[in-house]
């Protein structure tokens, strides 16, 4: 048995997955997870505000302290999107080395679609197959397609932050704005789908922030709770129901709901329209909503010894 550590780094969040790899699979320990944006105005500037790899390393202290507690003995850091797009992202990989003396690495869109996949995945009978797995991050959203491994892939740069930053910057949402919104992100999809069948799959599955708080919209739930939103079937008509509902809310209405994690109040609009264009354009009746994403296919990939580094 491996006591292992994934962390996840996006354009929106920091999250830490603590973990035993047995024989019989994966066993949790501890999830965490933090809103840093990390990639906050990447996509106008190029490169990272000195405020946002300061909120974000403060994140990495902490985790370094519960994966000393926890004694942890190997550790995967990846970072996705907004590391690729900041010319200055040497600051932050130089003071995560500092703190754990690991050095994240800015995966390329195949393999960060390979541990998304994988996580994703993981549980799901091979007979709902082909699987397209869409995760709606803060700077990009990915489409993987495949059976029991991944077949196709694509990164376009429509998540949720970025999208926010672009176009959706107030609740509630201006029409030109949301014309505008969903030229861009149809576009996207057009780029994506050029190479991933996004039609051929049986199963769609969302993973991360945007889709599991859509699907805890839809259910109705008072508080988050991941239990009863992961693998929940949330049908299409309900993703278009609960994007509008977002659009026409104001900031404040939504900041009340209790299901809302605070660091998502200003991006789920823009990630809500996201997913909604998705499911029109993948003509697909529903999504699972999954839990498990890209930092459970981090822990899993430790499975194989060469992986990680000693925590």
């Amino acid at each position: 048995m491996a006591r292992v550590a994934a962390i996840d780094c996006g354009t929106n969040s920091i999250r830490l997955l603590i973990a035993d790899l047995t024989p019989a699979g994966m066993r949790e320990i501890v999830r965490e997870m933090e809103i840093v944006r990390l990639g906050e105005e990447v996509d106008a500037r190029k490169s990272f505000k000195p405020e946002a790899i300061e909120r974000t390393l403060s994140a990495v202290a902490r985790y370094r302290d519960e994966m000393r507690r926890r004694g942890v003995e190997r550790i995967r850091f990846c970072a996705t999107s907004a590391t690729r797009d900041a010319s200055n992202r040497d600051l932050f990989i130089d003071g995560v080395m500092e703190l754990i003396g690991v050095k994240p690495e800015v995966i390329p869109g195949l393999e960060e679609a390979r541990l998304t996949f994988l996580g994703a995945t993981a549980g799901l009978p091979a007979e709902d197959g082909p699987f397209l797995v869409v995760d709606i991050g803060g700077g990009s959203t990915e489409f993987v397609f495949g059976n029991a491994q991944v077949e196709h892939a694509a990164s376009v740069d429509i998540g949720c932050v970025r999208m926010h930053e672009r176009h959706l910057q107030g609740n509630p949402v201006d029409k030109d704005a949301l014309r505008r919104a969903i030229e861009d992100i149809d576009a996207a999809i057009v780029r994506a789908g050029a190479d991933v069948p996004i039609r051929d799959a049986k199963t769609l599955i969302a993973v991360a922030g945007t889709a599991t708080t859509v699907a805890a919209a839809s259910l109705g739930l008072s508080t988050y709770d991941r239990d009863a939103i992961h693998v929940a079937r949330i049908p299409a008509a309900e993703v278009h129901r609960v994007a509008l509902m977002f659009q026409n809310s104001s900031r404040e209405s939504i900041a009340a709901l209790g299901y809302m994690h605070p660091g998502r109040v200003d991006v789920i609009t823009a990630g809500s329209l996201v997913l909604s264009r998705v499911l029109l354009a993948t003509s697909a009746d529903s999504f699972i909503a999954s839990e498990t994403d890209i930092l459970d296919g981090i822990a899993l990939s430790l499975a194989d010894s060469d992986r990680g580094h000693q925590g």
